[in-house]
């Protein structure tokens, strides 16, 4: 299947008076067209990072240090903003992670809507434009659109605004949707539903979704597959299914340790101890080595490469090394991990 985005060994940086941040670290990583890959980890690992850096929404202090974005089969890497505000909207448009703030809070939500949709096509009669707007709202699940269509976000709930959000991102039909933590600031039942949505637009207008979240059990009911990232970096990559029936890197064991559904009955909820490193001056070895249970002496010394373990999953652990002591699992199991 042909890639509509590539991501090749992509490092960002970002100066700072205490030094250089290193806040994406070598990623590389396909998106096909119609499908949702999530990339999952702590806050401060970089995926906010990497999402801008696609979108070419960096601040004035960070760099592309290397790497390329190829999207639908163009190198975008050195593209100028001019050159950008031609693709943001039709080829990728951005869910941000609050909407209170990506909403004009004077202007009714009708009327934002329809200014994405003018920003592209400035000549749409206003009826068409109306109607295109209605059509969004529905798409969304936004009843009643055509009264709501004059309301203010403070008519709206947490939801409601979120799907209005999501209505703007798809007002020039993009064909790459990246929905940075869009379920954050709502409450569980709510979650669910944007992600169904989000799910289904997918499956309705053929969007690819890179769907960003801290959370393992938010995106398995959507995603087709999944990246877990940390200190910058792309630690295991594969089909949902397999990273989380077969995880194999220790951090997405604490991950998955980490979530209520599997600690019931425990007294207390499991956690990863410690804290991730600075990214202004990154481990020589392993990032994860230091909060890591299973830690060898060269993930102290030198940077695990990514290990094969199907031909969609990999996962940079030297526990994956052919040499590696054998490890029992934590998720079950004992195997040469």
């Amino acid at each position: 299947m042909e890639e509509l985005l590539t991501i090749e060994n992509l490092s960002v940086g970002i100066a700072s008076p205490a030094g250089k941040v290193q806040a994406v670290r070598d990623v590389s990583f396909t998106l096909h067209p119609g499908e949702v890959l999530a990339i999952v980890g702590e806050s401060g690992c970089g995926k906010s990072m990497l999402c801008k850096t696609i979108m070419k929404l960096l601040p004035k202090s960070a760099k592309i240090e290397g790497g390329k974005i190829i999207a639908n089969g163009v190198d975008i890497t050195d593209y100028s903003d001019k050159d950008m505000r031609k693709l943001r909207g039709k080829l990728f448009s951005m869910i941000f992670q609050d909407p209170m703030t990506a909403l004009n809070p004077t202007i009714p939500i009708g009327k934002q809507i329809a200014e994405a949709i003018l920003v592209h096509e400035p000549k749409l009669p206003k009826e068409e434009v109306y109607n295109r707007v209605i059509e969004l709202m529905k798409i969304v699940g936004i009843q009643q659109p055509h009264e709501r269509y004059k309301l203010y976000p403070y008519n709206f709930s947490g939801g409601m605004r979120q799907r209005s959000v999501m209505a703007i991102a798809l007002a020039a039909n993009p064909k790459i949707l990246l929905a940075d933590e869009p379920t954050t600031a709502l409450d569980v039942t709510i979650q669910a539903q944007i992600l169904d949505l989000l799910k289904g637009i997918q499956t309705k207008l053929g969007t690819a979704t890179i769907l960003v979240s801290h959370d393992l059990g938010v995106v398995a009911r959507c995603a087709d597959r999944m990246a877990i990232m940390y200190a910058g970096k792309i630690v295991e990559i594969g089909t949902a299914e397999e990273v989380y029936h077969d995880p194999r890197h220790p951090y997405t064991w604490g991950l998955m340790q980490s979530l209520p559904a599997l600690n019931k009955g425990a007294k207390e909820l499991k956690t990863i101890p410690g804290m991730p490193p600075t990214l202004i001056d990154p481990p020589k070895g392993d990032a994860f080595a230091c909060r890591n249970e299973y830690a060898l002496e060269i993930d102290y010394h030198e940077q695990p490469p990514m290990f094969k373990i199907t031909d969609t999953h990999y996962a940079a652990t030297w526990l994956l090394d052919p040499r590696a002591p054998k490890v029992e699992s934590p998720m079950g199991g004992k195997r040469n991990v």
